[in-house]
């Protein structure tokens, strides 16, 4: 298993509860793939360093966790096909 981290943004006019459960969904597909979350930080609303799809906006989710491939490669999956994530980047981060 690798490191790896994640960082995506949220659309802004998302609701909260809309914003918890994708977050949850997130994660669960990290840990269904037995990975393990190492770091979950939300943090919150901020802005934008240019406007994306028209928004100025967005909600900031860094987490940081260890896992197969697989894993990584589903979680793109689903980040790609949610229209509620302007962005996101997955990197491998490096081992210590």
């Amino acid at each position: 298993m690798r490191n790896y981290e994640v960082m995506y943004i949220i659309r802004p006019d998302v609701e909260q509860e809309a914003v918890e459960a994708l977050i949850n969904r997130f994660s669960a597909i990290i840990t269904d793939g037995n990975g393990e979350i190492t770091k979950h930080d939300a943090m919150g609303k901020r802005r934008l360093a240019y406007e994306i799809k028209k928004l100025r906006d967005g909600f900031y989710v860094l987490t940081n966790f260890t896992a197969n491939p697989e894993v990584v490669f589903e979680l793109e999956r689903v980040m790609k096909i949610s229209d509620d994530v302007i962005r996101y980047l997955i990197t491998a981060a490096p081992t210590k």
